[in-house]
């Protein structure tokens, strides 16, 4: 499966736009992290479970749109994009999205 944020693949045509796929997921902060992250915002520097919790959260979104674009049989996912948005004081979401779709190599000219 081929991932892409650009709207096309070197090397490739689009043969059919498969439709919108998406992931998402929802965390929740944890007390040990949100206290070292109130420690880190009074003397400063990187939040390492925020760090660490944001990439689990893009890694399953990732995942749950590439089981959406297996659903539709597509050869790879074009435009991804990511968006992180707060559900509640304590939860924010994750959401990988982008537009699936069926890929033919295109033979490169021979010199």
């Amino acid at each position: 499966m081929i991932v892409t944020t650009t709207a096309s693949v070197p090397g490739f045509e689009i043969t059919a736009t498969l439709g919108i796929v998406q992931g998402n997921t929802v965390r929740a902060k944890h007390i040990g992290r949100d206290f070292m992250a109130g420690i880190k915002g009074i003397v400063g520097g990187e939040i390492e479970g925020y760090t660490e919790l944001l990439a689990e959260a893009r890694n399953e979104a990732i995942d749950r749109m590439l089981a959406a674009a297996i659903h539709r049989e597509a050869d790879g996912v074009v435009n991804v994009r990511f968006v992180t948005s707060m559900v509640a004081q304590t939860m924010s979401e994750m959401l990988a999205y982008g537009t699936a779709v069926k890929l033919r190599a295109v033979p490169m000219p021979v010199e």
